[in-house]
């Protein structure tokens, strides 16, 4: 992959006092990409040089994550959401347009800015979780903080991209990515992740909605919760992506770009 070329690293500080860690990259229609639980701006690596051919992407560490600040230890979801709506309002303004990317958790999030800040062109939302149905880990994930020596880390970190986030093989960038993120989070977001927040959410939301999954999803089974969400509303749709986990914009990139893509071009 070729070196990213950020046109600027931005930290806004909100009326909290937190800042937020923002990366801009390309031109065109603004384009903001949320990352899952325990990640960070990270989780796009493969996504941000194709998207950024077309778009003005921003892509953040959300509050709690990464290089931003944490929010109070007892912040609420909401206060996440207004944290980052109000950094956003300080990027483009209040009243332009945007595109909004979610992936896991930031779906959750996602959904919940689209409903705040009531100008989101189009949402697509990558492996959402918050539909509160049957997951499948084929084994419990293994409790990394655990570990106090390097090689323990690595081990429990790897099996816990095996049983939840990857599909196929764990490559050596992809454990790097959650390493970095997992000991940089601060915001605890499984709660909400395994809740059932997500139906209220999209219920009253009236632009298009791509929602798309891995076909060997652990967080959810696409082929009941797909149909389910689009049930009498032509504007979403769902599609699965053969041969994929959870982190799917990782494991199947290129798939997943042109997805996209084609998704946020048209009209």
């Amino acid at each position: 992959m070729a070196t990213l070329k950020n046109l600027g690293s931005h930290a806004l500080v909100g009326d909290v006092g937190q800042a937020v860690s923002w990366r801009r990259f390309g031109a065109g229609a603004p384009l903001v990409l949320l990352h899952g639980g325990h990640g960070s701006w990270l989780h796009w690596i493969r996504n941000i040089e194709q998207l950024a051919a077309s778009h003005e992407v921003w892509v953040l560490d959300m509050p709690g994550f990464g290089e931003s600040d944490a929010l109070p230890p007892d912040a609420s979801f909401n206060a996440l959401v207004d944290a980052i709506s109000l950094s956003i309002a300080q990027i483009l303004g209040h009243e332009t347009a945007i595109d909004l990317a979610g992936f896991s958790f930031g779906s959750v999030v996602a959904s919940a800015l689209a409903l705040r800040r009531g100008n989101v062109r189009k949402l697509a939302l990558l492996g959402p979780t918050g539909h509160g149905g049957l997951r499948r880990e084929s084994s419990p994930m293994v409790n990394w903080r655990r570990s106090t020596a390097q090689a323990d880390l690595l081990a429990d970190l790897k099996k816990n991209l095996e049983v939840l986030m990857l599909h196929g093989p764990v490559d050596p960038l992809a454990l790097e990515i959650h390493r970095y993120s997992c000991l940089h989070t601060r915001y605890r977001s499984k709660q909400t992740s395994q809740s059932a927040v997500l139906p209220a959410l999209l219920e009253p939301l009236q632009l298009p909605i791509l929602m798309v999954w891995g076909e060997h999803d652990a967080t959810g089974v696409p082929q009941e919760i797909g149909p389910r969400y689009q049930d009498a509303r032509p504007e979403r749709q769902w599609k699965i992506i053969p041969g994929a986990g959870h982190w799917v914009q990782y494991e199947a990139a290129d798939f997943t770009n042109d997805l996209l893509l084609d998704w946020f071009n048209k009209c």
